[in-house]
C-alpha cells in the first residue's frame, strides 16, 4: 500500500482530466463528420436519385465510411467516459484519504509515509505500570482503528477503480475505429462502461409512464444520456416521453445494426427476414434522402418493429419543438413496406398545414406517420361481398394498438419543449380511424385538440360524446364514392361517424374514392392542413 498511498495523497489529476476532454473532443468531431457526410454527401446523392453501378459502389463506400465514423464516435465517447469516471472517482478517493489523514493527525496521531497510523503515547511509557495507564492510552487511541480503516479503504478504492478502468480500456478494441461492423461490439462495451459509471439497465424507467420517462431524461447529464443511448438503444428507442432526437439516434443505431446483421446472413435468410430486410433497406434509403433536407423536413425515426408485417413511426419535422403536431394513423393494408408512401403523405399534410400557418409555414409543424399496430388487409374489390376480410370486421386489432397510440400521444406532450403545449391533431384513415377511436375511448384518451377521420368504418362507439375528445373538434370526411365509408361504416365497428346523429362535425371533401383524400390541390387536403394549423375547415364544415 506504501507506494499507492503516497501517490494518491499528492497526485494531481489535471492530465487525466485533460485526456478525458481530448477524447470527448474527438468523439464530437467524429460525430460531426458523420452527420456532415450524410447532410452534404450521401443525403444529396440519395435525394437526387443517383443510380447505376457506380452509384451502388459509391453508396456502399459511403455507408461503410459513415458506419466507421459512427463506431469510432461511440468508442471515443466510451474512452472519454472511462477516463472521466476514473478522474471523478480518483478525486473522491483522494478526498477521503486526505480527510482521514487530516483527522488522524488532528487527533495527535502520526501518519507514516507508508500510510500506517501510529498510536498516541498519551502517558510516558515509564508509567506503564500505573493502574490508569491502559485506560488513558485506550481513550487517547479510541479512533485509531477507524483512521487506519479509512485510509486503507480509500487506497483500496483507488486501486480497484484503476484496475477496472484499465480492463475497460483494454476491452475497447481500437481496431473497431476502422471496422464497419463494430457497432455490436461497441454496444457491449457501452454496457460495461455504463455500469462502471453507475448507469445500469435497472435505472432506466419501465416506460409505462411517459411523463416519468421525460422527467428521468431531463434529469440526466448530457454525457449520461449519450452513454444510455450507446448502451441500450433498443430499449430507449421505444420509450414514449423521450425527445424525438434521442429516439431517432437510438432507432437509427438499431436499424443500422439490424441491416448489418441481415447483410451478413443474406444467403440464409428465410422469406419473412428477406421481406423485412428489403423493407428496412427502403426505410433507411428514405431516411438517408432526408439527411440533406432543411430542419423542418428532417425525418425522425421514433420507432420500428419487426413482428408480423413490420411497423414504423416516422415524423416529418421535430414534434418536440413544433407549434402544431399531427399524428396520422394509416389504415388497412399498410405495413412496413408501404411506410415510404405514408411518410410522403405526412409530408403532404405538413405542407398543407404550412400554407395556413402564417409566415412560419412548415417551420413549426410536424406530422408523424404512426404505424405501430398490425393493420388488417382489405381488398376494396371485395367490399360488400362475402369475401370481406374478417380483420376489418373486428375491432380486435384496433384495440390491440390503442394503448400504444395513447402512450405515444401522451409521450409527445411530455417531451414537448416550450412554455405553450403543441396543438395536437390526430388523423385516422380507414381502419386507422377505428384505432384512433379505440385509443381515445380508453384510459385518459389521446389528449388531442382536434381529430380527423377519413373513410372511416367506425370508431368503436355509438356516439361522439362517448369519446374523450370534444365532438365539436371531431371532423369526419367521407367521399361520396368511398366504399369503406358507405358500405362498412356502422356495420360492426361502431355507429357511422358521418351520420348526423353521431354528433361529430362534417369536413368538406372534393375527392373521390377511398384513398383520394390527399390528392394535390384538393380541398380535402387543404381542409386537413387547416385543422392541423388550428383552423376550421372551409365550406362551413359541411359537404
Amino acid at each position: 500500500m506504501t507506494e499507492l498511498f503516497a501517490q494518491l495523497l499528492r497526485q494531481d489529476f489535471a492530465e487525466l482530466e485533460a485526456a478525458a476532454r481530448s477524447w470527448a473532443s474527438l468523439a464530437k468531431k467524429l460525430g460531426d463528420t458523420q452527420a456532415g457526410c450524410g447532410k452534404y454527401v450521401s443525403g444529396p446523392l440519395h435525394r437526387d436519385k443517383w443510380a447505376g453501378v457506380g452509384a451502388d459502389y459509391g453508396f456502399a463506400a459511403l455507408e461503410a465510411t459513415e458506419s466507421k465514423l459512427g463506431t469510432g464516435r461511440v468508442n471515443a465517447q466510451l474512452i472519454h467516459a472511462v477516463l472521466d469516471t476514473l478522474h471523478t472517482r480518483m478525486q473522491e478517493s483522494q478526498r477521503k484519504l486526505r480527510n482521514a489523514v487530516a483527522d488522524a493527525e488532528k487527533a495527535g496521531h502520526t501518519v507514516r509515509a507508508d500510510g500506517w497510523v501510529e498510536p498516541v503515547e498519551a502517558v510516558d511509557p515509564k508509567y506503564h505500570n500505573d493502574p490508569d495507564y491502559q485506560g488513558v492510552q485506550q481513550r487517547a487511541n479510541a479512533g485509531l482503528g477507524g483512521y487506519r480503516a479509512r485510509i486503507e479503504a480509500a487506497v483500496t478504492e483507488a486501486s480497484t477503480v484503476c484496475t477496472q478502468a484499465a480492463e475497460l480500456l483494454h476491452q475497447i478494441d481500437p481496431f473497431d475505429l476502422d471496422k464497419r461492423y463494430g457497432a455490436d461490439h461497441a454496444r457491449e462495451d457501452a454496457v460495461r462502461v455504463g455500469e462502471f459509471r453507475g448507469l445500469g439497465r435497472k435505472s432506466i424507467p419501465d416506460g409505462k409512464d411517459p411523463q416519468q420517462t421525460a422527467d428521468w431524461w431531463a434529469g440526466l447529464h448530457i454525457e449520461d444520456r449519450e452513454m444510455y443511448l450507446a448502451a441500450y438503444p433498443e430499449q430507449l428507442g421505444t420509450m414514449d416521453g423521450l425527445p424525438a432526437g434521442a429516439r431517432n439516434t437510438a432507432n437509427r443505431t438499431n436499424l443500422d445494426m439490424q441491416l448489418n446483421d441481415y447483410a451478413l446472413r443474406e444467403g440464409s435468410l428465410g422469406y419473412h427476414d428477406r421481406y423485412l430486410y428489403g423493407s428496412l433497406s427502403k426505410l433507411k434509403d428514405k431516411l438517408d434522402q432526408a439527411d440533406a433536407a432543411p430542419p423542418d423536413r428532417q425525418l425522425y425515426l421514433l420507432k420500428y418493429g419487426l413482428s408480423k408485417d413490420g411497423t414504423a413511426v416516422v415524423s416529418v419535422g421535430n414534434p418536440d419543438t413544433a407549434k402544431h403536431t399531427a399524428v396520422f394513423v394509416p389504415g388497412t393494408s399498410h405495413q412496413l413496406d408501404s411506410v415510404g408512401g405514408d411518410i410522403d403523405r405526412a409530408g403532404d399534410l405538413q405542407s398543407a398545414a404550412g400554407r395556413w400557418n402564417g409566415t412560419s409555414g412548415t417551420k413549426d409543424v410536424a406530422v408523424v406517420s404512426w404505424l405501430d399496430y398490425n393493420a388488417p388487409e382489405l381488398n376494396t374489390d371485395s367490399v360488400g361481398s362475402a369475401d370481406l376480410s374478417l380483420g376489418i370486421a373486428s375491432d380486435h386489432r384496433a384495440k390491440e394498438g390503442a394503448e400504444r397510440l395513447r402512450d405515444f400521444t401522451h409521450g409527445l406532450r411530455a417531451a414537448h419543449q416550450g412554455d405553450q403545449p403543441t396543438h395536437l391533431t390526430v388523423l385516422g384513415h380507414s381502419y386507422g380511424s377505428t384505432t384512433v377511436g379505440a385509443a381515445d375511448v380508453g384510459g385518459d384518451g389521446l389528449g388531442a385538440d382536434d381529430a380527423v377521420v377519413l373513410g372511416s368504418p367506425g370508431l368503436t362507439v355509438k356516439r361522439a360524446d362517448q369519446l374523450h375528445m370534444d365532438p365539436r373538434h371531431l371532423w369526419v370526411g367521407a367521399a361520396s364514392d368511398d366504399l369503406v365509408s358507405n358500405v362498412l361504416s356502422g356495420a360492426s365497428l361502431g355507429a357511422d361517424p358521418k351520420d348526423p346523429g353521431f354528433g361529430a362535425q362534417r369536413m368538406y371533401v372534393d375527392t373521390s374514392g377511398h384513398s383520394g383524400y390527399w390528392d394535390g390541390g384538393s380541398q380535402s387536403l387543404e381542409n386537413q392542413g387547416r385543422i392541423i394549423a388550428g383552423k376550421e375547415p372551409e365550406n362551413g364544415g359541411t359537404d
